[in-house]
């Protein structure tokens, strides 16, 4: 019996659920699960994990005190959400989950590294080594170099909303463990500024990421690439070799149900035989190339604002949530 697409993906490529929705997890077993603000937020609101979302809110007011306010607990509370949803996801998947730093501090080193490790010591407490998870962070200069402190001691990193080969030699000169560049992000910048359609190789996403990944081969990092942020499965097809893949439940239903020969399009071999020039990367240089990609810009600041707006919705809902909650509590006397 021919196997299905996503059969075929498996023999090559790593795939991750991109998603925080512990069903589907548990419908098409990944090795490995990412999640964000916009796709906890989702979760959040789903009523199989309200027990969830109060049991984190209420432990959070009580650690917080009568006197804090519904915004300071709300605030607390989406951290302990994310470690929350991590715990359950990594009772499902084998390999690791990537639990993201505030998007608010993406151009702060300092801030950042200060809540990875609050995200890491939550874990621990929940008895969750870090080898079991990534630090998601974006792929800003300030992010890059805070992930460069973090991998130094041994916390692993995965650099995301990543768009550029700048960004992505930055991230692999830091050493960070894993980056995600997005592929359906950049098609979607691509059709607005040019009006036209993409199709298979031609997808400026898959080129772009293509290209990322044939750099790090030829020069020999160790940092993995995982492409994110697909629009269909024509781009997962393109990209059929890719160390990793973080897909969506709807398109690993479609690639469950699509039979077809998948023939591997990456590999650590043809890229090392491939003509690509060093590129010997600093601020002054990451700014300037960064500068002259217009896409990059574009969706790097659309990327961080809108994970932002994540957050601040995720902690307007557990806000007002938690005055529910408040309100049904019996009176103490």
């Amino acid at each position: 019996m021919p196997q299905n697409l996503l059969e075929q993906l498996r023999q090559f490529t790593v795939v991750v659920a991109d998603t925080g929705d512990m069903e589907a997890m548990e419908k098409f077993h990944p090795q490995d699960a990412t999640t964000n603000p916009s796709l906890i937020t989702a979760a959040a609101q789903m009523p199989q994990y309200q027990p969830i979302v109060d049991g984190v809110l209420m432990d959070a007011h009580k650690e917080l005190g009568d006197g804090a306010s519904d915004k300071d607990v709300a605030n607390l509370a989406f951290k302990r959400l994310a470690v929350a949803f991590g715990k359950k996801i990594l009772a499902i998947i084998p390999g690791r989950v990537s639990t993201e730093v505030d998007a608010r501090l993406s151009y702060d080193t300092e801030k950042s590294i200060e809540m990875a490790h609050d995200i890491i010591g939550m874990y621990a407490k929940e008895g969750i080594g870090k080898d079991r998870v990534l630090i998601k962070i974006a792929s800003t200069w300030e992010g890059i170099r805070a992930a460069e402190v973090l991998e130094k001691e041994g916390i692993h990193c995965n650099l995301t909303l990543l768009f550029g080969l700048h960004q992505a030699i930055a991230v692999a000169d830091a050493g960070a463990t894993l980056m995600s560049p997005f592929v359906g992000r950049i098609l979607d910048w691509y059709k607005k500024d040019t009006g036209k359609d993409y199709q298979g190789a031609d997808d400026p996403g898959v080129h772009s990421v293509t290209r990322v990944y044939n750099y790090l081969k030829k020069f020999g990092y160790k940092t993995v690439v995982m492409g994110a942020s697909f629009r269909n499965i024509g781009e997962i097809t393109e990209l059929a070799g890719c160390d990793l893949l973080t897909i969506s439940p709807q398109l690993l239903g479609e690639l469950e149900s699509t039979q077809g020969e998948l023939p591997r399009k990456l590999s650590p071999e043809t890229a090392k035989t491939m003509q690509i020039e060093k590129i010997a990367m600093d601020k002054a240089t990451f700014d300037r190339m960064h500068a002259a990609d217009r896409m990059a810009n574009d969706k790097l600041k659309e990327g961080i604002e809108g994970f932002s707006a994540a957050l601040v919705k995720l902690e307007t809902l557990l806000a007002k949530r938690l005055a529910e909650l408040e309100s049904r509590a019996p009176a103490t006397v």
